[in-house]
């Protein structure tokens, strides 16, 4: 009996409903990956943003309000969009700062989303250095230099602003300031940065990857001068780094460059009458100034953009922020402690930080008060000694560009514990010594010297114009030295 034909037969109908079986479970043929091209000089985040709709959403959330819990110094802000006065938090400040914008409002920053927004709302007072203040808080900056020229820095600030397309004129840093639009690899776009690198020695377009990945932010997170021309208006944008070298720009070279050319001082101290310079946010000079985490090759994008889960996919968190405020993850890559131990570790750090601080500050207010004190004598035909004089004024200008450094930096003293300490200490030094010249001085000029000096810090914290202060009453702040009472801002300033 013949079972081949059969068993053929048999075969070829298992064999074709298999290959059917096999098509059908196969899944659905994938789509073709869709591309965008960033076209040249686009400005629009939303547009880089289908490219790479994973970063643009984590960028969205610094509009987002962060938990305040978690940072016992740089609040976050809440539900109303409540950011907290500075001034009423150190008092010293308004009394210091008296006589220009940062006297009159001086808020905690809120995230990136809020750059330009909070630059529009703060008092008109700090906006007088014209359009030179949109350097670091729009993607437009380079452009409106290159058309305006220094008419970019010296016309006034709303009249620079203007020249922003209107759709974008509340938009603060975005893709464009930090990438090209190519592959999406990291770029300088600020001529200030690129200048400042250039006079330190390092060549800008050859920096490594984790270089690049702290020079990207180190773009906005420094100090730097608004130069001034013989009448008094913006001439320029410059980072006090010439004569410092990469890995030690001090701030003995910022304050030496500052005082190095009158065009560099910006305002007249109230207080004393000294015209003086500023010193601005200075997180990257502050950072890489041998600290312990910059010479373990960390990148300020490695804490506050650490690589962070979306789904299947792994991407650095555009969301930028403290990592006391996202939870210590960042810190848990190197660190194995829990997330508790090592924001304990932060805030003892912050702590010390602010003690010092403020004893730093409150001794520089009384060697102001005591200036006051001596120049109103001399209107009164008092003579003083000039060597003892020249000597206290110096001490004092050396403190106060300390005190306003260390203010100024947004880490509380944590991107550099020990150069902290250096720094407030020698503030609370070179304080003490101009207060101890000053004594000298009136008492040889026959000037009553009281033991405690009246800082009247009341007076400058609430007469500061019609800005409705944001204070948070769960931080006290006194004079260290016991000799003031506890200030209590007012509940407003007017309105």
């Amino acid at each position: 009996m013949n079972f081949r034909k059969p068993f053929i037969g048999i075969l070829a109908v298992m064999l074709a409903l298999g290959g059917l079986t096999l098509v059908a479970c196969q899944p659905p043929k994938a789509e073709p990956v869709k591309t965008y091209t960033i076209a040249d000089g686009d400005f629009d985040p939303a547009n880089w943003g289908k490219a790479y709709p994973l970063e643009y959403d984590l960028w969205l959330k610094t509009k987002e309000p962060k938990p305040a819990g978690f940072s016992k110094y740089k609040a976050g802000f809440d539900q109303q969009n409540t950011h907290y006065d500075k001034l009423s938090e150190f008092p010293y400040m308004p009394l210091l700062f008296n006589g220009w914008g940062f006297g009159v409002e001086y808020n905690e920053p809120r995230g990136h989303y809020y750059m330009i927004i909070d630059q529009l709302e703060v008092d008109p007072s700090r906006l007088k250095a014209g359009g030179a203040c949109l350097t670091c808080k729009t993607p437009y900056a380079p452009k409106l230099m290159q058309e305006m020229g220094m008419h970019y820095f010296a016309d006034p600030y709303l009249d620079v602003h203007a020249k922003i397309p209107k759709d974008f004129q509340r938009l603060g840093v975005t893709c464009v300031d930090c990438h090209n639009n190519k592959d999406m690899g990291l770029q300088l776009s600020r001529w200030t940065l690129k200048t400042a690198m250039n006079a330190i020695g390092v060549n800008p377009d050859q920096l490594p990857r984790q270089e690049a990945r702290s020079a990207v932010c180190a773009q906005c997170h420094v100090t730097y001068m608004v130069t001034k021309d013989d009448h008094m208006k913006s001439s320029g944008v410059v980072f006090p780094w010439a004569g410092s070298k990469p890995g030690n720009i001090s701030i003995e070279n910022i304050i030496k460059v500052i005082k190095s050319d009158p065009h560099n001082l910006e305002w007249v101290q109230s207080v004393t009458g000294f015209k003086v310079g500023f010193i601005r946010h200075p997180e990257y000079e502050f950072f890489t100034n041998n600290s312990v985490h910059y010479k373990a090759n960390v990148s300020c994008a490695d804490c506050h953009m650490p690589y962070t889960r979306v789904g299947a996919n792994k991407v650095s968190d555009h969301n930028v922020t403290s990592p006391l405020k996202a939870g210590m993850k960042a810190c848990q890559q190197c660190h194995s402690q829990s997330p508790e131990w090592l924001a304990s570790q932060v805030v003892a750090i912050q702590d010390r930080t602010i003690s010092v601080m403020n004893r730093a500050g409150y001794a520089e207010a009384v060697a102001a008060k005591m200036f006051e004190a001596v120049h109103k004598a001399q209107k009164e035909g008092k003579t003083i000694d000039q060597a003892l004089y020249d000597k206290a004024k110096d001490l004092y200008l050396e403190a106060l560009y300390r005190v306003i450094f260390i203010g100024a930096e947004n880490s509380v003293g944590f991107h550099n514990p020990s150069e902290a300490g250096r720094i407030c200490g020698d503030a609370v030094a070179m304080a003490n010594k101009a207060e101890s010249l000053l004594r000298q001085i009136m008492t040889k000029a026959g000037i009553d010297v009281p033991v405690n000096i009246n800082l009247e810090m009341a007076k400058y914290l609430n007469d500061r114009g019609v800005k409705k202060l944001k204070f948070r009453p769960e931080l006290e702040f006194k004079d260290p030295f016991g000799t003031q009472e506890m200030i209590t801002p007012t509940a407003s300033l007017g309105k």
